[in-house]
């Protein structure tokens, strides 16, 4: 039975089990309600289990516009996936209404199961070879001047899907050879020869996301290794390419552990390009916020990740892997001059 409210539907939809199960799905209304009561009895501010409603430097625009429709009409006549869509991006509003979406291949089901992602989970029945045709062909149609290119996770295949990657990549530069292609991958379970199948593509720009500190990795990405992630990011540099990554906060991480995790990619890769977003829950099955993290908090992140050696770092409440990318590239491109 489908639920009357689309929303919740859609959710079910994605997430039709709670990830690690849900303890309270059996257990009738309870009386009263022990949230927002104190926690611990230390003479210190209260912990309190439920964060509220977001602040007021959280507010994104909501969908809509000539430009906007224009692109949604693009997306679904080439029966593409975004994950503007598939991970509820909060930017797809402003983004998609400025002529820019994240184009997602490789179908709209991952094989893993991160704690923070509202892709759907599951085993992919079909391999769609067809895919990078449509895709370039719709970005002709779109007329951009830089475009990003992610896909969920396929581990049941042999290379990950890293020749559909190159395919894709190849063929979306002879459609369009004024844009430029920025990808962002998963690890491939740390295999090299199909890493190296994607970076032998040449992708103007190449990222990998760490996604969060290295404490947090087994609750936040249980399938994934943070010196895996590292790895990843060191062949993209090895192989001459600009390097990109990105993070989320208010997932449970401390201040220093976010600093660390800038040194480390800088010395496994001296990656070029930082993102630095908030955390937010997509659904109550998944990892809760842990806080709110200030604009100025943000802002010293982005001073230290250039003081460390990052060229460009996107650093704000909002802020995710491909927003303001095409700006991020325009950036990196004056640097070099």
């Amino acid at each position: 039975m489908t639920h009357p409210d689309p929303a919740i539907a859609r959710t079910l939809a994605r997430h039709p089990r709670p990830l690690g199960g849900d303890t309270t799905r059996n257990l009738p209304q309870p009386a009263i309600s022990l949230t927002g009561m104190v926690l611990n009895n230390a003479d210190q501010a209260q912990q309190v289990m439920r964060i509220g409603k977001k602040p007021d430097w959280l507010r994104a625009r909501v969908p809509g516009g000539e430009g906007y429709l224009r692109l949604k009409g693009i997306i679904d006549e080439h029966r593409l996936h975004t994950v503007c869509q598939e991970a509820s991006c909060p930017n797809m509003g402003e983004c998609w209404s400025r002529g820019s979406a994240t184009i997602m291949i490789l179908g709209d089901t991952c094989t893993r199961s991160c704690g923070f992602c509202n892709v759907k989970t599951g085993r992919p029945t079909t391999l769609d070879t067809d895919e990078p045709r449509r895709v370039a062909e719709s970005l002709a149609l779109m007329g951009l001047k830089h475009v990003v290119i992610t896909s969920v996770n396929r581990d049941e295949l042999p290379d990950g899907g890293a020749e559909i990657w190159a395919e894709t990549i190849r063929r979306t530069h002879e459609a369009c050879p004024k844009m430029s292609v920025e990808i962002l991958v998963g690890d491939f379970c740390g295999d090299e020869k199909a890493i190296q199948t994607v970076c032998d593509a040449r992708p103007e720009i190449i990222s990998h996301n760490m996604e969060t500190v290295k404490r947090m990795h087994p609750a936040v990405r249980p399938q994934a290794r943070y010196e895996r992630s590292l790895a990843v990011l060191k062949q993209f540099k090895a192989a001459g390419l600009v390097t990109k990554t990105g993070i989320m906060v208010g997932i449970g991480e401390h201040d220093d552990e976010v600093l660390e995790l800038m040194d480390d990619v800088q010395a496994a890769s001296h990656a070029d390009v930082l993102t630095v977003g908030q955390y937010l829950q997509p659904t109550r099955n998944h990892l809760p916020i842990h806080r709110w993290v200030h604009p100025d908090q943000f802002a010293m992140f982005k001073q230290q990740a250039l003081t460390r050696g990052f060229k460009v770092c996107e650093s704000g409440p909002l802020v995710r892997s491909s927003y303001h990318a095409d700006e991020q590239a325009d950036m990196l491109s004056l640097i070099k001059r």
